[in-house]
């Protein structure tokens, strides 16, 4: 039985309506259909169904002493989701599944959005997991990881998000507690992490980076000059994946364009490099879930931060549109 879940009632979606029979005129908001993953639901048989979900957490931010307000970001990048426009063909569906919402057990919680991604992978559909703070990696791949075998991650993060931990992971122990899941399986583990900041992370995040094999790229070293070396080495990561599961944490952006993060940066990425990479890792077509964390209301300045984690989430759909021959194929 799936434990911490409720579903969105479709009266939450609304926004500015153009046309009521135009799908050229459509929104997001009029062309979401809200399901219940308590209900016995049939697989869906179109060409692209895309699923959202939302974990409302900050546990693992609290517990990580960060700044917390992360369990406000599904709702907040929900609602600049609505009036983007569909610039997809009427094949691609959209289905919003509800919340994961968080109380006070982590563990519970994170097992409890594993359940309902693996359920939303079962139904055919593509997951988009909207955090909550960064924990919601964690539930996220776990559930991935049991319908594909050799599950790359590729994390877009200022922080390795490799820290120590004992029973209770935080928001910053994620992909120490994969690591250590991995190697009580004998299995692989496939890590990547993209957009690291010296000054966010200790020599002994490093170290442990490098004895885990973690290949990383500098936040320095992304520039648009580097972009082709960048793609090889992207290429050399994903060669060997069954699939990927790919996660964005919002702090990897300059506080400029990101400012509503739990560890705000200045010197953080420009949004479309990031943009660029991403849709990269998606025309390979074995992106199989996808995840944005750490959107913070409380410290975000005229839904900035919310704003370019829905326009993440608008490009993901749009590429994946591309990949289903399902784009307009004219701007994109």
């Amino acid at each position: 039985m799936l434990s911490y879940y409720q579903p969105t009632q479709k009266e939450f979606w609304t926004g500015r309506i153009d046309s009521t029979i135009d799908f050229d005129a459509f929104r997001w908001h009029q062309w979401i259909e809200c399901l219940d993953l308590k209900e016995d639901l049939k697989p869906f048989d179109g060409i692209l169904g895309i699923a959202i979900i939302g974990f409302q957490s900050d546990l693992g931010v609290r517990l990580n002493k960060g700044r917390e307000g992360a369990a406000s970001g599904p709702i907040h990048i929900r609602k600049e989701l609505m009036n983007l426009p569909c610039h997809f063909k009427q094949e691609l569906k959209l289905f919003d599944m509800g919340d994961i919402i968080a109380k006070d057990n982590l563990n519970d919680s994170q097992m409890a959005l594993a359940e309902a991604v693996e359920k939303i992978i079962d139904l055919n559909l593509f997951p988009i997991v909207l955090g909550g703070g960064h924990e919601v990696a964690l539930g996220n791949h776990l559930g991935a990881a049991r319908k594909f075998n050799r599950l790359g991650i590729v994390n877009f993060d200022a922080h390795f998000d490799l820290r120590p931990y004992e029973k209770t992971g935080t928001s910053g122990t994620m992909f120490h507690q994969i690591a250590d899941i991995k190697k009580a399986e004998n299995n692989h583990f496939d890590y990547c992490c993209i957009g690291i900041q010296q000054r966010g992370n200790t020599r002994m995040l490093f170290n442990l980076a490098k004895s885990l094999e973690v290949p990383y790229i500098l936040a320095r070293d992304i520039t648009q000059e580097n972009m082709v070396n960048i793609f090889s080495r992207i290429d050399r990561f994903t060669k060997n994946k069954d699939a990927l599961h790919v996660t964005i944490c919002m702090d990897v952006f300059a506080s400029a364009y990101a400012p509503g993060v739990s560890s705000a940066q200045p010197l953080g990425l420009q949004p479309w490099p990031v943009i660029s990479m991403l849709k990269y890792l998606l025309r390979n077509n074995r992106v199989a879930t996808f995840d944005i964390a750490e959107v913070s209301p409380r410290f975000d300045q005229d839904n900035i931060t919310a704003n370019l984690a829905s326009t993440l989430v608008f490009h993901t759909v749009q590429q994946l549109a591309e990949c289903y021959d399902l784009d307009f194929g004219d701007i994109f």
